[in-house]
């Protein structure tokens, strides 16, 4: 029996059951705040840009805009008694873009995330995007559910992790040794999480499949 069917036949829902199924409207404004905070990201990603272009063209106060954005610090220089005497001139070398493409990318990273949260959230808690034909539909969405969705979170977040943390071993001399460590314990602590969601998911799936039918 089609759906248009089913749904002119199906039973009109007391008023309480319908008030508490439309309460999922409520998480809109939330999904849509999100979208807000998409446009901020595609805006921090452009400035960052425009600072490198300006920067490999020989623009001072863009090169400090961005080593201050990355946190690094400029090597010291020092006398013959090993006093700290100044700074070496700030200069675009391969460590400071190197730097500058990992946040960009750790940006890109945490869009991607956002658009997973926007999209699949919305598709498996608030309502039916009917995206089904469509040429631009995710392939993932077609499967999405609840479960689904925390293993991809899970991934993209050890994705983002990875890349902070690589961040952070690059630019290794500003931090110290606390730091480093504790960076790297998150991370694992990112992985090991996103590996229990996915071997519960997994269990439950299996458990599922081998229920009579």
């Amino acid at each position: 029996m089609p759906a248009s069917v089913d749904r002119l036949n199906a039973k009109p829902l007391p008023p309480l059951p319908r008030l508490i199924f439309a309460s999922r409207w409520l998480q809109l404004p939330l999904y849509v705040g999100l979208i807000v905070a998409q446009g901020v990201y595609v805006y921090h990603f452009w400035v960052e840009l425009v600072h490198l272009l300006e920067a490999v063209f020989g623009d001072a106060a863009a090169l400090e805009a961005l080593m201050k954005g990355i946190g690094y610090q400029l090597p010291p220089i020092k006398d013959a008694t090993g006093n700290v005497i100044g700074y070496e001139k700030p200069k675009l070398n391969e460590t400071v873009i190197m730097l500058v493409v990992l946040g960009l990318i750790d940006v890109v990273m945490i869009s991607n995330l956002l658009i997973m949260v926007i999209v699949g959230g919305y598709e498996t808690f608030v309502s039916r995007l009917h995206l089904e034909g469509h040429p631009d539909q995710p392939e993932w969405l077609s499967h999405v559910n609840a479960s689904v969705l925390k293993v991809k979170l899970g991934t993209a977040i050890i994705g983002i992790s990875s890349i902070h943390l690589l961040k952070t071993f690059i630019n290794a001399q500003n931090y110290d040794s606390k730091t480093l460590i504790a960076q790297t314990a998150i991370h694992l602590a990112f992985l090991l999480s996103a590996m229990a969601i996915a071997a519960c998911d997994r269990i439950l799936g299996l458990a599922a499949n081998a229920r009579p039918h």
